[in-house]
This record gives C-alpha cells, structure tokens and sequence, in this order.
C-alpha cells in the first residue's frame, strides 16, 4: 500500500471560516463549520426578520422558502416538487417513518451500521404502533457485493414495510452500494429510506440516480450551509402520504408546503443556505471533494502509522471522494458509548484536537475528516501526541 501524500492547500480557504486557531478542527463530519460570508448572509436575513416580523413571516416567506428548495433540490439531483426543506436527517426520518402507517406484525429492517438517533426512532415507532425493529449485522470489510446480498436475504416480503440506510455511515466511515440496494428491495417490494446524511457537497450521486423511496440528506455538513437545513426527497407514490410532525397552517397544501411550514421557525437558515452553495462552487466542487479526501486519506495514515496500525487493518471507506476515515483504538479503549465520549472530550481538552471517538460492535474508532480549512501538520501533531494521551489509562 502506498503512502497517501497530502493534497496541496487550497489558498485562502482557511480564512473563510471563524474556527478557532488554536484547535485542530478534525471532526468537521458532526455538525460542519459555516463559512463566515454564509453567517453573514443569515444575519441579513435575520436583521430583517427582526425589523418587521409580520411583514417577513406573512409576505412571501413561503415562495421564498419553495425557490431555496428548488434551488438545493437542483444542486442535489432531486425532484424540487418531490422535496420538501427539513431540520436535519434525524427529523427527515422521523416524518417518513410516523407517515407509513405501520402496525403490528410489521418489521423496519435496518442496519447495525445505522446512526444512533436514527435507531432510537426506529424504536420510538416501533413501540407506538407495535411493528418490530430487526437489525442486520454487516461486517465492516463486507465488500458491496456482499452488503446487497446480505440484504437481500434479510428482507421479508410482506413483512419487512421498509428498509433503512445509510449512504455514508456515520459510525463506520462506510459508503454503502444504495443504489444497488435500492433495486434488490424493489425487486421485493421493499421501500427504501436512505440517511444520506454526509452527502450533500462530500458525494457526487445524485439523489435521482439512487432512486429510494425517501431520501434525506443534511447541507449543514459539507454543502456549508447553516445548521439545521436539510433536504427530504419523496418519490412520487409517497408523498401524498407524508405528513409532518407538527401540524400549521400549510397542511392542506399538501407535500411538500406542509411539511416545511412549521408556524414560526427562523427560517433564515434555509434561506442562507444557497450562499452555502456559492461558497462551495466558487472554491470548486470537484476541487474541494478531491482536496478533502485526500487530506482524510493522510490523517488516516499518519496517525494510524503512530498507533503502531498496520495499514491493511485500516477500513477502506469504499469511495473516492468519501473525507470520512476510520482509526481503530487500541483494544478495551472506547468500547462503550459513555467511554468514547470521555476519551473524545479528553482529546479535545489535552492536544487541542476535536475529533470524533466511535464505539462500534464493541470496539473503539477514532474518526478523522478532512476540509479546506485543514492542513497536514494538523494530523502530524495529532500523531505525534495521541500515544502518550492513550497509554494514560
């Protein structure tokens, strides 16, 4: 295996965004960093929702709101008509999974690589309406070959009411063959959910390439846009059928109005979103895909190098363009939710690095991303200083 090389800076990035200097951000991956020129156009629109309230929530905030979703379902792939704006994915997949009508004796089949928030609605559900969560176990050197098949056979037709997804896997930094899976639950009359919460700006597959039934991706993570924007596509057959959380005044507008109108939400973030766009687009959105992972690619490999890791246990993400990496920790580190916490805050605190600390199967990962504003000696201090910091036990 040859040794990644870090990917040249990409100039003045850095000075696009108000992060600390004093910390190694290394874990852009949880809730991203908003580009200073997107804070400022939020707080435009903010000024003037605060300058006249009435007039900003009762003239046109609703057409304004439809044209962003327009034009973020556009830089996605997605139908504009089939989507609907939403909070993140976590909300996304909450709206879809109250509007199937489960009973019981149905099943919501996911996997174990599912994110934790998504799980625990998974189970809310289940327990309102009587259906059965049943999680499938997939290997994390499972190649797509074998994640569809292993799919393939833990569907159950007229039992399983849909599966659930993840494009990129937040816990185990793996991208998943969607599309593929897609076809092989079609086949068996299976609706699939996709959390393709790391997708938007780091993945260039469209949504419409995929092809699920429901697709939720969040723009606050690496489209740069403010927390709390993300966009929720709906084929055609559903979305008569969706209904949101919170019932306003939109409900009878029907999908995709009534799920976005939720009474009086600042809304700016959605609105600034598209600013998000324009930032990613000025830098270059292939530029920026390729600089972020190979950057990750690096962290992976320097720090991992000082781990004492031998490069063929560390876990191939599975595409190019993925700026999420995987690390794992020496063996009883971070084995349990609450112990990966601790050591992630203990991280930050001591070497001034914030990154993320996963507890998966058991097993401690430290998680690395890669982003414009990072830098390689960034990841070198990182490996230079995290062994003395884990052998204090």
């Amino acid at each position: 295996m040859s040794v990644p090389q870090p990917p040249e800076p990409i100039p003045g990035a850095r000075l696009l965004f108000s992060l600390d200097p004093a910390v190694s951000h290394l874990n852009h991956g949880s809730f991203g960093a908003v580009p200073i020129g997107v804070q400022r156009a939020q707080q435009r629109l903010r000024d003037e929702m605060e300058a006249n309230p009435l007039r900003f929530f009762t003239q046109g905030l609703v057409d304004r709101i439809a044209h962003t979703r327009r034009h973020l379902a556009g830089f996605l792939g997605a139908d504009p008509d089939g989507s609907a704006l939403v909070g993140n994915t976590t909300t996304g997949v909450a709206v879809v999974l109250q509007s199937l009508g489960l009973q019981s004796g149905d099943e919501v089949l996911s996997t174990d690589h599912g994110y934790g928030a998504v799980s625990l609605a998974i189970q809310r559900e289940c327990r309102r309406t009587g259906a059965v969560s049943r999680v499938l176990p997939i290997p994390l050197a499972a190649s797509d070959e074998q994640l569809v098949q292993i799919i393939r056979a833990g569907l159950r037709p007229g039992r399983t009411r849909v599966l659930v997804v993840d494009q990129l896997t937040s816990a185990t930094a793996k991208l998943f063959p969607t599309a593929a899976i897609v076809g092989v639950a079609r086949e068996h009359g299976v609706p699939v959910l996709v959390d393709a919460a790391h997708a938007p700006g780091m993945l260039s597959t469209t949504v419409a390439s995929i092809g699920a039934d429901f697709w939720v991706g969040n723009l606050h993570k690496w489209a740069y846009a403010p927390r709390g924007t993300a966009l929720l596509a709906v084929a055609p057959q559903w979305r008569d059928r969706i209904e949101p959380l919170v019932v306003s005044w939109e409900q009878e507008s029907g999908f995709p109005a009534r799920v976005e109108w939720q009474a009086t939400l600042d809304y700016t973030s959605w609105l600034a979103a598209p600013a998000g766009l324009f930032t990613l687009r000025s830098l270059g959105v292939d530029r920026v895909r390729a600089h972020n992972a190979a950057l990750a690619a690096y962290g992976q490999w320097v720090v991992a190098d000082a781990l004492g890791v031998p490069p063929a246990q560390l876990p191939d993400p599975g595409g190019p363009e993925v700026s999420l990496r995987l690390i794992p920790l020496p063996a009883g580190l971070a084995a349990t939710i609450d112990a990966a916490r601790a050591l992630q805050a203990r991280i930050g605190e001591r070497l001034a690095a914030e990154v993320a600390v996963m507890s998966w199967n058991g097993r401690g990962w430290l998680r690395l991303t890669g982003q414009v504003y990072n830098t390689a000696d960034e990841y070198e201090r990182l490996a230079a200083r995290l062994p003395a910091l884990l052998a204090q036990r």
